[in-house]
């Protein structure tokens, strides 16, 4: 492997949003790029191919040959393919190559990852990611864990990586994020369900004052937009980060009460979002209103002819 990262061949597996950023920054820095991601052999490959060709991303065509290829492999994929992607990337790692999971995974299961990797012969190395990516891109607070966190932390930060050690332990780092998960992404449950009701009966401008005058911090009518927009885009990762933050309670040994029903409300709104409710996926005002009762009105529609 050689001494600089900048001259690394990086991998990444899964191309989606967070993907996406990344190679954006890593390719405006002249660094070689390929990407796998498991929607290129189906219908939503055209736009992710488009967008490789234009920034000059090499797309593999599996797992194994992404790995092959790769001295850094990021992983940035649903928290449900964290173990399958890790297995699948073990298969063909280069001897010593560096492997941080990105993923929104608890910490039993970022034990399990590092079990795969490191028994490869790879250099395993848990990620969480500490706040919304697209703000902060690259520069996104990142806690990394695990006894090759502080070599990895040193080497990418020249990249732009705004990456600290959070412990050698592994789990730390991801304990950190998921009980931080059930606070805000239970939190954007919360929103859609009280605005949501809110709006039918008529109150939410009083239910918005009220709130304004308990929390004057939060500009509720920007974060309600923002809640909304995030949820109907990207409720699906969402929920499954969910159901991992509520296993991550379990853990403990106490009732996931909470993260459990916000998992299955994010998983309802995807599968909303799914069904075109918010708009066609991929029009240009899916789930883009700069007004949240746009969208509580979409879902209020929708209800009311399911129950018709």
């Amino acid at each position: 492997m050689t001494a600089l990262a900048r001259d690394w061949s990086i991998g990444l597996v899964g191309y989606g949003e967070v993907g996406r950023i990344l190679a954006e920054d890593l390719r405006a820095q002249g660094v070689a790029v390929a990407a796998y991601d498991l929607k290129l052999a189906g219908a939503d490959a055209a736009p992710l191919r488009a967008h490789a060709r234009q920034y000059g991303v090499a797309l593999a065509d599996s797992h194994a040959q992404l790995a092959a290829g790769s001295d850094f492999i990021v992983c940035a994929v649903t928290a449900s393919q964290t173990l399958a992607a890790a297995q699948a990337c073990a298969a063909a790692m280069r001897d010593a190559a560096f492997y941080l999971d990105f993923n929104s995974a608890s910490p039993g299961a970022k034990q399990q990852a590092a079990a795969l990797i490191d028994g490869a012969g790879g250099r395993y190395v848990e990620g969480a990611v500490m706040t919304s990516v697209p703000p902060y891109r690259i520069q996104v607070p990142l806690l990394l864990g695990g006894v090759h966190a502080a070599a990895l932390a040193e080497k990418i930060k020249p990249l732009g990586f705004a990456a600290r050690v959070a412990s050698e332990q592994l789990g730390v780092a991801s304990a950190t994020k998921m009980c931080r998960s059930v606070m805000i992404k239970g939190l954007e449950a919360m929103v859609i369900e009280s605005f949501t009701a809110a709006r039918h009966y008529g109150v939410e401008d009083a239910v918005l004052a009220s709130l304004a005058e308990t929390f004057p911090g939060i500009d509720w009518e920007k974060q309600g937009a923002y809640f909304f927009q995030r949820v109907i885009e990207h409720g699906r990762r969402r929920s499954e980060e969910m159901f991992e933050s509520a296993r991550t309670v379990r853990d403990v040994g106490m009732p996931s009460w909470i993260a459990q029903g916000a998992a299955e409300r994010q998983a309802w709104m995807a599968n909303l979002a799914d069904e075109g409710v918010f708009g066609e996926r991929g029009a240009p005002g899916f789930a883009r209103s700069s007004d949240w009762r746009i969208e509580a009105d979409r879902l209020l529609s929708h209800l009311k002819e399911s129950d018709a």
